[in-house]
């Protein structure tokens, strides 16, 4: 006589005590050394207040290619390439506290870089 072994999958509830906020912070830029900079001044903010920081975790560099003739009509095999580079990098900052998120509101970065903050 055979029997199947069902294993059968109970839905996990989410203990309000023992949940784990995190701050994720992608961090863009056309430069790497502007974001680099940047970058050092987030986690600096943010051990100041002794909170845990993962990361810079560097993503793939997005990278945009254009073709341009070089003259108007005439000479059409004669092409011009550019690109553009988009760096990127990610930073988690484990269960901050409010004196972590109002400091990195008030952080004056350069020109160029582009952030985008969520709460997980």
């Amino acid at each position: 006589m055979t029997t199947k072994a069902t294993s059968e999958k109970k839905p996990r509830k989410a203990s309000s005590t023992g949940e784990v906020q995190k701050l994720r912070i992608r961090v863009r830029a056309y430069e790497h050394k502007i974001l680099d900079t940047s970058v050092k001044q987030i986690i600096d903010t943010a051990q100041r207040f002794d909170a845990t920081v993962i990361g810079p975790i560097p993503l793939p560099t997005e990278i945009k290619k254009y073709t341009v003739n070089r003259s108007s009509f005439v000479y059409k095999d004669a092409r011009e390439q550019f690109e553009m580079r988009m760096h990127k990098r990610v930073i988690d900052i484990m269960n901050p506290s409010a004196k972590v998120i109002e400091a990195l509101t008030n952080l004056s970065l350069p020109s160029g870089v582009s952030i985008d903050v969520k709460m997980m």
